[in-house]
């Protein structure tokens, strides 16, 4: 059983940033895709950025494209996602995940393993 826990959330104002973390158990962190989901109030939950476990390729959603940056320490066995011209519509609830498998989709079914959820707020 692989554990995510999150931390890093909290309240910001537009235009500043949060750095995530997603801290994950066990010895086979390197080999899996690490995302980053979000799900606001009434929408679906969306992934926003992914790594994959080798060569450190990236996606990134459109709406945060240029704004947000995932990376991850494998020797730590986390996961990051620097938050940075934060908008109040990137407030939401931020998930992190793995997908065992390297699928590589955008469907949150299609991931093995969650964290409990962090919360992002953004004033305006």
């Amino acid at each position: 059983q692989v554990q995510l826990v999150e931390s890093g959330g909290g309240l910001v104002q537009a235009g500043g940033s949060l750095r995530l973390s997603c801290a994950a158990s066990g010895r086979t962190f390197s080999s899996y895709t690490m995302g980053w989901f979000r799900q606001a109030p009434g929408k679906e939950r969306e992934l926003v950025a992914a790594v994959d476990w080798g060569l450190g390729i990236t996606y990134y959603a459109d709406s945060v494209k240029g704004r947000f940056t995932i990376f991850r320490d494998n020797a730590k066995n986390t996961v990051y996602l620097q938050m940075n011209s934060l908008k109040p519509e990137d407030t939401a609830v931020y998930y992190c995940a793995a997908d065992t498998k390297y699928r590589r989709s955008r469907s949150p079914s299609e991931w093995d393993y969650w964290g409990q959820g962090t919360q992002v707020t953004v004033s305006s």
